[in-house]
Formats: structure tokens, sequence, C-alpha cells
């Protein structure tokens, strides 16, 4: 017998063309809000890049495991679709598991590549005050190790540090007469911090999406989800081809726009 939450359907007694423009509706007031969260911060980004000191680094390999790994996710996502609209319901549940499978190794992804760049001194470091209390503390920008110019440059005035001799200088201090070390190793990291939150509130939000394929996935397995009833994974993947391509932006904007 299947219990009360699986006969539970708000759209019962309304026709499938409602219902799908229902939850399309609703997908598209989600995506807007999300819109909005992520704008805000790029904006911001934007905004202080051209008031601070502001630090850009070489994209982390491992995060281009993230962008495959989102692409085939949205890829099996819409054959899981298709393949419910048809009424292969073992078909669909099979694809709906590998964009379940990719969308966790996606996420594997994308912290191991903030780990790698916090390994470099892009995150915070925790210490103990003169009290013996832990005190967490963000970076400076000066904090970051690597090769410069290669791994890492700051961004002063419109125009990249020099490093020379173990100083940084203005791109126009041409005979390297005011160091600008001092405030390099002084600087708060609000590069780092904003793609931090990037990162980690973009994963939030694909944890959503993953707790909403496992419903559907129970869904199909349940025979809830049928080939005349499919608005439910067809909101979904509204979400999780959002999700794929806001990371693709986020990737590109952090990396190579900004």
């Amino acid at each position: 017998m299947k219990n009360m939450s699986e006969n539970m359907d708000v759209f019962e007694n309304v026709t499938p063309e409602v219902k799908l423009r229902t939850k399309k509706m609703m997908m598209w007031m989600i995506i807007f809000a999300v819109v909005m969260l992520f704008g805000g911060i790029t904006s911001a980004m934007i905004v202080l890049k051209g008031k601070i000191m502001w630090m850009h680094v070489t994209v982390p390999s491992v995060f281009w495991g993230s962008i495959v790994s989102v692409v085939l996710s949205s890829l099996f996502m819409w054959m899981s679709v298709q393949s419910l609209k048809k009424g292969a319901i073992k078909k669909s549940m099979i694809q709906l598991a590998l964009t379940f499978l990719l969308g966790v190794a996606f996420t594997i992804f994308q912290m191991s590549g903030w780990n790698q760049l916090s390994e470099k001194g892009m995150g915070y470091t925790q210490s103990l005050n003169k009290d013996g209390l832990e005190v967490t503390k963000w970076n400076p920008l000066g904090k970051f190790t690597g090769q410069y110019g290669t791994d890492y440059w700051i961004e002063y005035n419109g125009a990249p540090l020099v490093y020379s001799n173990g100083q940084f200088f203005a791109n126009d201090d041409a005979n390297h007469t005011s160091p600008k070390t001092t405030e390099v190793m002084s600087t708060f990291n609000a590069s780092g911090a904003l793609i931090s939150v990037l990162v980690y509130v973009h994963i939030l939000h694909l944890a959503l999406g993953l707790i909403y394929v496992l419903v559907n996935l129970n869904r199909l397995r349940t025979g809830i989800l049928t080939s005349t009833n499919w608005m439910s994974l067809h909101a979904n993947g509204m979400y999780w081809h959002f999700m794929g391509i806001l990371w693709v932006y986020l990737f590109f904007f952090i990396f190579f726009l900004y």
C-alpha cells in the first residue's frame, strides 16, 4: 500500500496542461530568485575589482572536471524526461540515477577545486589568540603562494602589479621606488572570499536539485511518474539545466572574464 505522502497530489484534479503550466511558472519564479542572488554577488565583484587590490588566479585543472560532469548530467536529465514521456520507466530511472551520480561528482570537483585554492592560501587561517581561544581570520592577498604571473597576479588601479626582487610595485612605478608589498601582505583577499561564496552557494542550490532528483527517482520507482504524468521531472529538468548553465557562466566569469 502506498503511504499517505505518495497519495497526496495538489494537482490531482487539474488537467495536465494546467499542471505543466503551473509547475513551469513556479520553477521560473525559483530560477528568477537564484538569478537575482548570483547577479548581486557578481555585481559586487565587478564593483570591488576597480576599487581595491584584486587577485586573479589560474583556474585549477580539477574545475574543468566540474564542467564536463555538469554538461553530461544535464544530458542524462534530458534523456530521462524523454524516456519517461515514451513510457520507458526503467530507462528513465537509469538515466536519472546517472544524473544524480554526475551531480555528486560535480559537487566533488567543485569542492576539490576550492580546496586546491585554499591550500595555496586563498581561504582562512585558524590560530589561537593570547587567551588560547581559536580565531578564524580570512587570509590577506600576501598569504597566497605560487609563481607570480603564472599561478596568480594582483591587479592595482586597473593594471597588474610588478613583482621584482621579492617586492611588489605598481605598474607605472618604472623605477621601483615605492613598493606595495606592505599593502599586499595586509589587504583582505576580497576576490577569494567572493569566489568561495559563489562556489559554495552554488553547491547549496545544486544540493536542492539533487534532493529533487532523489524524490523523482522514488516517484518513478513507485509508479507515480508515468508517460502521462511527467511534469514533476520536467520541472526538475528545468532547474537542473539552469544550475548547469549558471555554473558554466560563473566558471568563465571567475577565471576568464573578470
